[in-house]
């Protein structure tokens, strides 16, 4: 599995081992029993997203059990900014047969402390998802060093 957003920090030996992390924890991910462990939800979305020059917004659409259906990578913005539409995500979720989600993104600036458009959005999701109900569980915020997860910080 090799992702197309490349990061100048890393030589292309160290992307290759980045993007081989990345197709372990989906092959695990797929197999589990459910997508409860908030340190295997981060490292996850750290492996598929910390790397990449631009803001990458996922979806990780899971079953009534918690079980990942299917990750997403809904929207691709800039270096600083992801335009993100409550609509299409509504779309996704409906189009896998989604119960709940994590929503998750990443800061290429390394800073992984959500901005106030992120809490916004985060919320703005929320509703759309409740209208159709659909749980949101959390929204994970990724850099190369750290994460942070709204569920862990009472946000969500």
């Amino acid at each position: 599995m090799t992702y197309k957003w490349r990061n100048a920090m890393f030589t292309p030996e160290e992307q290759s081992i980045i993007d081989q992390a990345a197709a372990i924890f989906a092959k695990k991910i797929k197999t589990c029993d459910a997508f409860t462990s908030p340190d295997l939800v981060k490292g996850f979305c750290q492996a598929r997203l910390a790397t990449s020059e631009r803001e990458i917004f996922m979806l990780l659409i899971l079953d009534n059990q918690h079980r990942l259906i299917e990750a997403v990578e809904l929207f691709q913005g800039t270096i600083d900014s992801a335009s993100v539409y409550p609509r299409e995500v509504v779309k996704s979720v409906l189009k896998h047969n989604g119960a709940a989600v994590i929503l998750a993104h990443n800061h290429p600036s390394g800073v992984a402390t959500p901005s106030s458009s992120d809490r916004r959005i985060t919320r703005r999701i929320k509703d759309a998802l409740e209208l159709v109900d659909v749980r949101t569980l959390d929204h994970i915020v990724v850099s190369v060093e750290e994460t942070y997860a709204f569920s862990e910080h009472g946000i969500i």
